[in-house]
């Protein structure tokens, strides 16, 4: 009895889109492995979070400095921000917590997979106070999960750590991958009709229980 590729084999010259399809499959699957792996598996972390090992929180580690800093020159709230960084030695993703209201009172957090620095200065005396807030590479991974530096329901923060704007790069990246992988497997499946009554059937579940999630669970089942 012959195999299903030996019924319908597929074409091997160069240039030709079946082959461009399988080289796709092949080299974007081994790069987006570990990424898909990662997602995976905080996107467990994050629907389970009452996991006892991944219970990062109460196990986080603060602590406390205050540091003499150099009044920041004139310039935009985030270019202030970025300079009191600098000389605390610290990088992150600025977040503004409060509405700045005294001129000589400058408070903000950066944070970043896995640390958070809350920043509170008083520009008159030339001092900075830093609550330094670290978790562990379980919090780290649940981090990189929902780590892009903005909000939809935040208009106030932007994304200013080049890091941020990298990683979000890169998960643009993953995310067209991904889709590439998906439309060739389509083709795929449809150049082997031995396999398109199955495969049809579970496309259209799948299509079925991603419209119902959608649609806010409004459909009858």
């Amino acid at each position: 009895m012959r195999s299903s590729a030996e019924a319908a084999p597929l074409r091997r010259g160069p240039g030709n889109f079946e082959s461009w399809n399988r080289c796709a499959h092949f080299y974007l699957g081994l790069y987006l492995l570990s990424f898909v792996w990662l997602f995976s598996f905080t996107g467990l972390l994050l629907n389970h979070p009452r996991w006892a090992f991944a219970d990062f929180w109460p196990g986080r580690k603060e602590s406390t400095i205050e540091q003499r800093i150099e009044r920041p020159p004139a310039g935009t709230d985030l270019e202030q921000a970025r300079n009191i960084l600098d000389q605390l030695g610290l990088q992150g993703e600025i977040e503004w917590t409060v509405e700045r209201g005294e001129a000589s009172r400058f408070d903000f957090r950066a944070s970043r997979p896995g640390r958070i620095f809350e920043v509170s200065t008083d520009l008159g005396r030339g001092q900075a106070r830093v609550r330094r807030i670290e978790v562990n590479g379980w919090g780290v991974m649940r981090m990189l999960h929902t780590f892009s530096g903005v909000r939809a329901d935040d208009t106030r923060n932007e994304r200013d750590w080049i890091l941020t704007s990298i990683w979000t790069l890169t998960m643009d990246a993953i995310a067209a991958g991904l889709a590439v992988i998906v439309l060739g497997s389509y083709y795929m499946w449809w150049r082997l009709p031995q396999k398109r009554v199955w495969g049809l059937a579970f496309l259209l579940a799948g299509w079925v229980l991603c419209a119902v999630f959608v649609s806010g669970f409004n459909v009858s089942l």
